[in-house]
């Protein structure tokens, strides 16, 4: 079943994590992602509710594509401006290259090796001779530990969000993590809810993480940035790609 956070969960998204919580990170992956003078164009797998995107589209035409119908309609009302495309990121082939392709955490749902190279692949097809490829998982296996974290916030109708996020690792032997939300859910008319959601993420040591990305046509270098996460860049090569391959 796909995340309910992301299907009948999706317009609380931007209660959960709203544009204002990625100023900073956005500030940063813009010193990775390097805009050139004038206008670029960015393709971003995985672009959930845009709440990361809405802090590009000053420096880059944005193509925002998503797995969810309801995460991409909560996206068009946060980056009218951008184009907005359904498609499995494992799969897209939109026929076009681009600047830039980035992968922020949703690449925290490729769980298996050959979910993960599927989505480099993915990258690399849509990736301009001399452009770049940055993708941002929130941990690897040597950097993973358990976890909780909680937040949430108010909207100006009255309605409310308040979470718990609960992340561990069941089996080290495997490849992957679970993750728990439970969520407080407060209505307009002042009526609330206790809901939740369980998912499972990729969890890979960096060796693998550069093994895919050579599988996939990509030459990776890995920098930890402020918030001690592995981050991906791959410049990609020249000839690789043709638009519709």
């Amino acid at each position: 079943m796909p995340p309910r956070l992301y299907t009948d969960l999706a317009s609380w998204w931007p209660l959960l994590s709203p544009p204002s919580e990625y100023a900073e990170e956005a500030a940063h992956l813009l010193t990775l992602l390097e805009p050139a003078v004038g206008r670029h164009m960015l393709l971003e797998l995985g672009s959930g509710g845009g709440s990361l995107a809405s802090h590009l589209g000053a420096h880059y035409d944005l193509t925002l594509t998503d797995l969810s119908a309801e995460m991409l309609a909560v996206n068009r009302t946060v980056n009218p401006a951008a184009e907005h495309l359904q498609g499995d990121m494992r799969a897209l082939r939109l026929g076009r290259l681009f600047d830039r392709v980035l992968i922020h955490d949703a690449i925290m749902y490729a769980a298996t090796e050959g979910d993960l190279l599927a989505t480099l692949t993915t990258a690399r097809h849509h990736c301009r001779p001399g452009g770049r490829v940055v993708v941002v998982p929130d941990y690897v296996a040597e950097t993973f530990a358990p976890s909780t974290s909680s937040g949430g916030h108010d909207a100006p109708d009255g309605r409310g969000l308040r979470y718990l996020e609960w992340t561990w690792d069941p089996d080290p032997g495997d490849t992957h993590a679970e993750v728990a939300f439970a969520l407080v859910l407060r209505e307009a008319s002042g009526d609330s809810r206790v809901d939740g959601d369980r998912q499972r993420f990729g969890l890979f040591p960096r060796a693998t993480w550069h093994a895919l990305f050579a599988r996939a046509g990509l030459d990776s270098s890995a920098i930890m940035d402020p918030w001690d996460r592995d981050v991906f860049v791959a410049v990609c090569g020249m000839g690789h790609n043709e638009p519709g391959s």
